[in-house]
């Protein structure tokens, strides 16, 4: 993408899983201590054997089959870097898809233990699909429930937002190339994210988990497009007098409507009309300067159509041959 240029790919184009790293959980866990008896409330405290069940829900009903990440027992900070692949592919998405994650702990035994769980839509408000890192809010002990619109939304709200989550969408917007990289402001900028961060931990890091995933990135823009649908967009162009490229997914395409004429143009009853036409003198002069072209040029749709109207009035010229074989439609024959 370059000035005006916007390259993108269509969703119902990429024939590809679903696919996306989990990577870790942050926030202050409790490890859980077994209630059975007081002797073991005075034991040395375990750590969680936490998984990630990741499901994919479009328009509010769950699509295909979940998948769960490994057991992770090593302790906080819950570490997993694990690659989660869908058994649903890009091109199936609706613009109503939504990622349903829950946390899952079984230090406790038998019974599963529900952490917590988020939803987050696959697309944006644009209809672009989501790339780059995302932090999501935990419901404590809330299952997400994969509805449109959702209850349970792993985006923080706005006006719970703090320095830190803006900070954070800095960081995803430049790590996408979207922010011009200069090393030796890099290293500053992000030495004073690490103190905000620690500042900002120690006030409300005990109160909320939060789930880190990477989406995915492509060479483009992913843009959503549903299987056989005429591709439409707001024209982008605004009522300045800037110069702006518009894509044309037509152009260099057989005409169908000129194609057709021609076919008309060429029909046999023009055979016996064309026999005796002439060509003007300016007519003359464009055969003569058409004549004169190197065998390999290619003529354009202009240039075969005057010579095959005028075809009759060559026979005498050598030099024609060739030219008048090129005008020639071969596939109608």
């Amino acid at each position: 993408m370059s000035g005006n240029e916007f390259w993108f790919f269509l969703s119902c184009d990429i024939n590809l899983p679903v696919t996306f790293p989990v990577d870790r959980l942050e926030g202050n866990f409790p490890s859980p201590n077994s209630p059975s008896s007081e002797a073991d409330s005075t034991t040395e405290e375990r750590n969680g054997e936490l998984y990630v069940e990741c499901a994919l829900y479009i328009d509010g009903a769950p699509f295909g089959l979940s998948t769960r990440t490994r057991l992770e027992s090593t302790g906080p900070s819950y570490f997993w870097n694990e690659l989660i692949t869908l058994t649903t592919k890009y091109q199936d998405l609706t613009v109503h898809s939504q990622l349903v994650l829950r946390v899952w702990d079984l230090s406790r035994g038998k019974d599963e233990e529900l952490i917590g769980g988020a939803i987050i839509p696959l697309f944006n408000s644009k209809k672009q699909l989501k790339t780059g890192k995302q932090k999501l809010r935990l419901w404590r002990g809330k299952e997400a429930d994969g509805m449109f619109p959702t209850a349970t939304p792993g985006k923080v709200p706005r006006h719970e937002c703090g320095e830190l989550e803006r900070l954070e969408k800095l960081v995803n917007t430049y790590e996408r190339g979207q922010i011009q990289h200069v090393d030796w402001l890099d290293r500053l900028t992000f030495k004073s994210m690490e103190r905000i961060k620690e500042r900002e931990g120690s006030k409300n890091g005990s109160s909320h988990l939060y789930l880190v995933v990477d989406f995915c990135s492509f060479e483009h823009q992913v843009v959503f497009q549903e299987s056989g649908a005429n591709f439409l967009l707001p024209s982008p162009i605004a009522s300045t007098n800037d110069i702006v490229s518009v894509r044309d997914p037509e152009l260099g395409k057989l005409n169908l409507s000129e194609h057709k004429q021609l076919k008309l143009a060429r029909s046999l009853t023009r055979g016996i009309i064309d026999r005796y036409l002439k060509p003007s003198s300016n007519k003359r002069k464009l055969i003569q300067r058409i004549l004169k072209y190197p065998p390999t040029r290619t003529l354009s749709g202009d240039e075969r159509q005057l010579l095959w109207k005028f075809r009759f009035s060559l026979m005498s010229e050598k030099r024609a041959l060739t030219k008048f074989l090129r005008c020639v439609e071969w596939s109608d024959l």
